[in-house]
């Protein structure tokens, strides 16, 4: 996945028009892209002394309502069980969404929301068409499509520059993460941090694409990626590795309250920003 994998990325450099065929974000019905997308790192709450399931019960209880499971080096099983576990405890803390990294059939099996692709993952329609509709993909051709070829799933994709972020837009993605936006601790030496001024001219760029800001986001940074004009931020480590991520994630919900985003979302956040309290 590439939820905290940055490359680094010339997002401040002039930019060729984005192509004028573009697919509509593969957003499912009833629901919308995250603002605030948690995402997980066992070891990271391991180290802190607690569970991933209990960091994310915290995290929950402080108005997280979407959460991004990693874990990829997990077996299948082992997995499944983990994301099971996880969708119960979304569902005690009021109805949240999972969303799976790199496994569209797990996300189905166990009733995911959605799917996180890495930057290099293949789409769910070129997969689905073939090698040869794979290639056309590639080119730019046709019209994207992935959350139809996903069963309806919402599709989400890691990006790390420009090229990245257009690609996202034209296959119809219904957010992208872009990183890192700031110095990360959780994932270091992956190429200079884009800034605010780097994160604004790459949402300028694909207009229409919900853009999270990942990488080194954390309480007192989150009004100024929306401010860029971000949709909302994607966070890992200032969560996970938290003496108190339920406080954490009540300073980020309050945050994006008072940049608007929680009315500007629409999904399902605005009920929780607006009651929430600092910590």
């Amino acid at each position: 996945m590439g939820a905290e994998e940055p490359r680094g990325g010339g997002s401040g450099a002039s930019s060729p028009s984005v192509a004028p065929s573009v697919a509509s974000p593969s957003v499912p019905p009833g629901s919308s892209p995250p603002s605030l997308l948690v995402v997980t790192d066992r070891a990271q709450a391991a180290a802190a002394g607690r569970t991933l399931a209990a960091t994310v019960a915290a995290a929950v209880a402080g108005g997280a309502r979407w959460v991004l499971l990693r874990e990829k080096d997990l077996p299948a099983a082992e997995r499944r069980r983990l994301a099971e576990e996880l969708l119960a405890v979304l569902a005690a803390g009021g109805g949240g969404r999972l969303v799976v990294a790199g496994d569209l059939a797990l996300a189905r099996d166990v009733g995911a929301a959605g799917v996180h692709l890495a930057a290099a993952d293949p789409w769910p329609a070129a997969e689905a068409a073939g090698e040869a509709d794979a290639a056309g993909a590639r080119a730019g051709e046709g019209d994207g499509g992935a959350g139809a070829a996903a069963g309806g799933l919402l599709v989400g994709r890691s990006c790390h520059d420009l090229d990245e972020l257009r690609a996202a837009r034209r296959h119809g993605a219904a957010y992208a993460t872009l990183s890192p936006v700031f110095a990360t601790r959780s994932k270091p030496g992956y190429g200079p941090p884009l800034g605010v001024e780097g994160l604004a001219a790459a949402c300028a760029a694909v207009p229409g694409l919900p853009v999270l800001a990942l990488g080194g986001v954390g309480p007192g940074r989150a009004a100024a990626c929306v401010d860029a004009g971000a949709h909302g931020v994607a966070v890992m480590g200032e969560v996970m590795r938290a003496d108190d991520p339920a406080a954490v994630v009540r300073r980020l919900v309050g945050e994006l309250a008072g940049a608007g985003i929680g009315a500007r979302a629409g999904d399902g956040a605005g009920k929780a920003l607006a009651g929430s309290e600092g910590p």
